[in-house]
C-alpha cells in the first residue's frame, strides 16, 4: 500500500447499500470506490485485525456474509464502521480508505491467497 499523505483526499459522498453489502465512497479527487463490507471487515485497520506489528496480522475467515450495521464519524478524519458481527473497534481514516481504493484489486487478490494457502475456501454468495 502507499505511504499515508499530509492531505488526503476527502469522502464527498459515502453511501450504505446493505441489500447488497457495499459500501460507495466518493473522494473529492474523483476517486470512486466500492468496496465489500468483507473487503472491508477483513482490512479493518484496528490491531485485532492488522496485530501491534508486521507479521502479527489475523487472518480474517468466514466473512461473507458480514454487513455494516453502523457508521459512526470521527472527527473530521475518519469514520468507524460497526459491522454485523460485533466487530467496531477500527477507525477508518480518509487516507486509509483512499488507499484501499486505490489498491483494492491487489488486496483483494492477497486475501484470497491468503485464504488460499491457508486452505479456507470461500463461500461464494449469490
Amino acid at each position: 500500500m502507499t505511504a499515508l499523505t499530509a492531505n488526503p483526499p476527502r469522502p464527498v459522498d459515502i453511501r450504505l447499500h446493505q441489500a447488497s453489502r457495499v459500501l460507495e465512497i466518493s473522494f473529492d479527487d474523483d476517486t470512486n470506490a466500492r468496496f465489500s463490507c468483507e473487503f472491508l471487515r477483513v482490512y479493518s485497520p484496528s490491531a485485532e485485525v492488522r496485530g501491534h506489528g508486521a507479521g502479527q496480522e489475523v487472518l480474517q475467515m468466514g466473512k461473507e456474509e458480514v454487513n455494516i450495521v453502523g457508521i459512526e464519524p470521527v472527527g473530521h478524519y475518519a469514520v468507524k464502521l460497526v459491522f454485523s458481527d460485533g466487530h467496531d473497534t477500527g477507525l477508518y481514516s480518509w487516507d486509509y480508505l483512499h488507499n484501499l481504493a486505490k489498491n483494492y484489486d491487489a488486496l483483494w487478490l492477497e486475501y484470497l491467497g491468503r485464504l488460499a494457502a491457508a486452505g479456507v475456501a470461500r463461500k461464494e454468495l449469490v
